[in-house]
């Protein structure tokens, strides 16, 4: 039986897919829009036409030749591709490559050098043995890295460097003239410069030495270190920084919409250093309200082609770790001159819109603004507001420690807002948006930055009061550029991968949940049915990450293809300026064409977005890296107790175990489960007992205990004791 093409999705691009593998079946034989229309099990004109256009498509592109008139057939493709590597922790890799349908092994003695994520070119070939296509790099177009981190190892004449990184196959060999200041067991940041064809490891110099492993902040910088990022700003961007004039003038003012008289405030979390966005309110004669989602005016200072521009392009984005904020932009701009503190008027950029009760917008306004703030509200204080609906903040969550009242004006304000924000919430949900409030894992941190707890973050209304109208001036700005035709920088979110829809389902069918794959709109309801479903749960975190791994990764481009996780045709990144170099560019194109500029060169901008995109990717590593590493530091304290966790992953090698009341996630090894001797079951994604035929499956809960907390590897090993009953 032809298995149906599914709906959701690019249309094109599923047709695209499936006519080439229908056709690229039987390099000899021709196929006309008839039988392919009959392969694909459709026969609606509609979807005929769509195959006829894609056909043409194909055959200009070069991927199909017309052997008769209305006969396609394949045209042989050439062995050799370009791609990246994606190296697995084995020695071996795999390429990809979009031209194929999928990724290719490379064996170890096939990778002639080439790292994880080096662009390549290779040679595909089948294995007489096993019929599957292997690949040999013939060469490294561009390596993706050249500075590692590492623990040096001093020998007599010469040094080598070893990686925590399970990915890098090989150390780093130095000559003894380029150890530089480094001592034996240094974390050190190495540079690799050669790699000769017979040597066994690459040729490289020490440019940093990190300090000792273990060390918190030698492991921070490391972090940071492996993926590129700086954690202090050289001394003349900081000094340009603070020659900057950040005086609020009346010659300013005057280009300016004046709100300095509107009711305005801003609603961060606690330990908030840098504001980006306030919210005013007002109610209009006619009923409705003004709202004004007013955002940091950073680009009033951070002019383009300064060494402060440069500096805070090459950046792209604030980076947040778990004991410290690596900023974008300087101290003096990111807390101080930019920051929407109480009680100081400021430059901001606005999105101001008339809506109705029922969150329609009546009217919009996009320009440049001067506000002053009346109020600095933490999450947990707007939260009260809402929930008790007093103006009284308790002592227990005032920024002060200390109880004090509210003005009406703005404790009614909050209300409305909130009530206009669930309306708005609603909209989204039922237009198609995914939510995903995923628990995020924090942790209370002493004066010396040891981890004594943990705790998560959960998303509530106050959350999502701001959200909301962080989403409206998002989107409606990129809408409004967006009808013009104008070069925008977008935020993007493509649909998600079919495969990973299904390898999503049959990992959920574990735990007794399901999925509805008929179309794009059912994916995104019983999504988020899964995301209600399963709150509160054991296996509430694992199935949370793996949906978000379902997910394509949003980005910025120039071409807008909307947002399908927040089910927009338009949207952009508007709102925080201060963290975010795309923020900055979508306000300087915003004020161009204001101003009645033409539009902006894409090429130019599209490069820019790629860049943003890349080290936007570098810091969520980043990111990761520093939670694990302090889940790590705070699991050594605690390894004579027996924690319950849940099986979260199941390999050959073992079972991961997340444990419930910390999120810590931990590896057991398949030879140290002593209860019986097991092996792995990929259909069932389980171990199975020899002897017992006891299984551990994934979403079992187990006892564990810590039996190696390896904080330079950022690694939990578990010692399992016993399934629960």
């Amino acid at each position: 039986m032809t298995k149906k093409i599914k709906k959701y999705g690019s249309k094109e691009k599923d047709f695209t897919a499936q006519i080439l593998k229908i056709i690229s079946k039987d390099a000899n034989k021709t196929f006309n829009y008839k039988q392919i229309a009959a392969a694909l099990n459709v026969n609606d004109t509609k979807s005929r036409n769509e195959i006829i256009k894609e056909l043409n498509r194909l055959k200009q592109k070069g991927k199909i030749e017309e052997a008769e008139r209305g006969k396609f057939k394949i045209i042989a493709k050439s062995e050799y591709y370009e791609g990246t590597v994606d190296m697995t922790s084995r020695k071996t890799g795999y390429f990809i490559c979009d031209e194929l349908e999928h990724d290719v092994f490379i064996p170890f003695q096939n990778l002639n050098h080439a790292l994880d994520k080096d662009k390549v070119k290779v040679y595909v070939y089948n294995r007489r043995s096993s019929r599957k296509p292997e690949a040999e790099v013939l060469e490294i177009l561009e390596r993706d890295k050249t500075e590692f981190v590492g623990v040096i190892d001093i020998q007599k004449n010469f040094a080598f460097v070893t990686t925590a990184n399970n990915k890098m196959y090989t150390d780093i060999f130095i000559p003894k003239d380029k150890i530089g200041e480094a001592q034996n067991g240094d974390v050190v940041l190495v540079t690799m410069e050669d790699w000769p064809k017979k040597a066994d490891s690459p040729f490289g110099s020490v440019t940093k030495v990190l300090g000792k492993p273990g060390e918190h902040n030698t492991e921070i910088h490391a972090i940071l270190a492996e993926y590129g990022l700086p954690y202090d700003f050289p001394i003349e961007v900081e000094a340009f920084a603070k020659k900057i004039d950040t005086s609020i003038t009346q010659e300013e003012i005057d280009k300016r919409r004046d709100m300095r008289k509107t009711l305005t405030f801003t609603i961060d979390p606690k330990d908030a250093k840098d504001f980006d966005d306030a919210l005013s309110f007002e109610v209009l004669d006619n009923g409705n309200y003004e709202i004004g989602i007013h955002i940091a005016d950073v680009s009033h200072y951070l002019k383009e082609g300064t060494i402060l521009d440069d500096e805070a392009y090459n950046r792209a984005t604030s980076v947040y770790l778990v004991d410290r904020v690596v900023p974008m932009l300087p101290e003096v701009l990111s807390n101080f001159a930019c920051s929407l503190r109480p009680h100081e008027e400021k430059y901001t950029f606005s999105a101001v819109f008339q809506l109705n009760n029922k969150a329609e917008i009546v009217d919009s306004w996009f320009g440049r603004t001067v506000i002053y703030s009346d109020q600095r509200f933490a999450y947990e204080e707007a939260q009260s507001i809402i929930e008790t609906k007093s103006d009284i903040i308790p002592a227990e969550i005032s920024l002060t420690g200390e109880a004090y009242q509210v003005p009406k004006p703005i404790v009614d304000a909050t209300l409305k807002l909130d009530e206009l924000a669930k309306i708005l919430r609603k909209k989204r949900m039922q237009a198609g948006a995914i939510s995903f409030d995923k628990v995020e894992v924090k942790f209370n941190l002493n004066e010396e930055v040891e981890p004594v707890g943990v705790f998560f973050k959960v998303s509530k209304d106050a959350n999502h009061l701001i959200e909301e109208f962080m989403l409206l001036a998002n989107r409606k700005v990129a809408e409004f550029i967006g009808k013009q035709k104008k070069t925008f920088v977008y935020r993007i979110h493509d649909e998600p991968n079919e495969d990973k829809l299904f390898n999503l389902q049959a990992l959920i069918s574990k735990f007794g949940y399901k999925l509805d794959l008929r179309d794009s709109k059912n994916i995104s309801k019983s999504l988020n049915q899964l995301m209600q479903e399963v709150n509160g749960k054991k296996e509430q975190n694992l199935i949370d990450t793996l949906a978000i791994r379902t997910m394509s990764k949003a980005k910025y481009s120039t071409e807008n293809i909307g947002h399908y996780g927040l089910a927009f045709d338009y949207y952009s990144h508007f709102t925080s300026p201060i963290r975010r170099y795309p923020d900055v560019m979508v306000h300087r194109l915003l004020q161009y064409y204001l101003d009645g500029g033409k539009s902006a060169s894409a090429e130019e901008f599209e490069e820019k977005c790629e860049h943003s995109s890349n080290m936007e990717y570098l810091a969520t590593q980043a990111e990761r890296d520093s939670i694990k590493y302090m889940q790590v530091k705070y699991m050594q304290d605690h390894k004579d107790e027996e924690f319950l966790g849940v099986v979260s992953g199941v390999t050959e090698w073992g079972i991961y175990v997340e444990i419930i009341e910390n999120k810590c996630e931990g590896m057991c090894r398949i030879r140290e489960i002593k209860d019986d001797y097991y092996t792995f079951d990929d259909k069932q994604y389980a171990l199975v007992g020899e002897v017992s035929k006891n299984i551990i499956q994934l979403g079992d809960e187990v006892y564990v205990k810590v039996k190696n907390a390896d904080l330079v590897k950022k690694q939990l090993d578990f010692t399992y004791l016993r399934k629960k009953e």
